[in-house]
């Protein structure tokens, strides 16, 4: 799934909330300070293959620093309503679509 697009994030440490393991990735991840805002969906996926994610989205309006891509082999700001046209993780997508029509922001 190497080639595939996903969103920053990552699992939960021992103590966190979501919302602080968000906070913490994005730094780890794209090294910046991020304001952590309203949860947006939570999503159960089970993969074909027989893994399975739980995945939880939040807003996040505001953040201080520079993006610098430290994980990724790409990192591209887009509008919502062009989501669809990359090719995302299969638990994605469903929130993809959902963005992309304007049903969750």
């Amino acid at each position: 799934m190497a080639s595939q697009w996903e969103f920053p994030g990552g699992k939960i440490e021992a103590g966190e909330s979501p919302e602080q393991a968000l906070a913490r990735e994005l730094d780890e991840e794209l090294g910046i300070t991020a304001v952590i805002g309203a949860h947006v969906v939570h999503i159960r996926h089970n993969y074909r293959h027989g893994g399975a994610v739980d995945l939880q989205f939040y807003v996040v309006h505001e953040f201080t620093g520079e993006i610098v891509n430290r994980i990724y082999h790409e990192v591209r700001w887009t509008k919502l309503e062009d989501l669809p046209a990359y090719d995302f993780l299969a638990a994605d997508r469903g929130l993809i679509r959902d963005l992309a029509a304007g049903k969750l922001l």
